[in-house]
């Protein structure tokens, strides 16, 4: 099953992913995270997420890009996090997709799904900003959107977490 989460910034939509992850049941389950702690802010966030994850059975994977080379995971239950992440390192670092991020990373989630029993994906919802943003920026939410609204299509179940409330929009 692919199971697509989303939510603002502080939503609860990581802790409502475990939960599902946690929900499967007793098999395998892999924590693939895509963020880089590059600086203080991003360690304390990995910090955070890790001791959210603490004594629940997760073994974390660190990738940041290329998901299609993940081997290993067959018949487990995984949590991918997170799509925005994941995105901006395609599109930005050395060895990255580039301007091919879109089918790069639609390519490397059907080869994570194809293995695992069940795939949760958190993704963030930053498309209702009204701001003016340069075109870098415009270019990566063009990206996030299309990969996201592909895979919401392929998907199982998609929910939108708001304030810790899941919504379930499709599944």
């Amino acid at each position: 099953m692919l199971h697509i989460i989303t939510g603002g910034s502080g939503s609860g939509k990581s802790a409502f992913a475990e939960k599902q992850i946690l929900d499967f049941g007793p098999a395998k389950r892999y924590y693939i995270a895509t963020m880089h702690p590059f600086d203080e802010e991003s360690k304390k966030r990995v910090q955070r997420h890790r001791t959210m994850r603490s004594g629940k059975g997760f073994e974390t994977i660190e990738r940041y890009t290329h998901m299609e080379q993940i081997q290993g995971i067959c018949g487990a239950n995984v949590l991918l996090e997170c799509m925005s992440n994941l995105v901006a390192n395609e599109m930005y670092e050395e060895g990255g997709a580039g301007k091919k991020t879109v089918d790069a990373v639609v390519k490397g989630i059907r080869h994570l799904a194809q293995q695992a029993e069940n795939l949760v994906i958190v993704t963030n919802e930053v498309f209702s900003d009204v701001q003016n943003y340069d075109a870098e920026t415009l270019r990566y939410l063009q990206y996030l959107g299309e990969i996201n609204g592909r895979l919401a299509k392929e998907a199982d179940r998609v929910t939108e977490v708001v304030y810790g409330i899941p919504i379930h929009v499709k599944g």
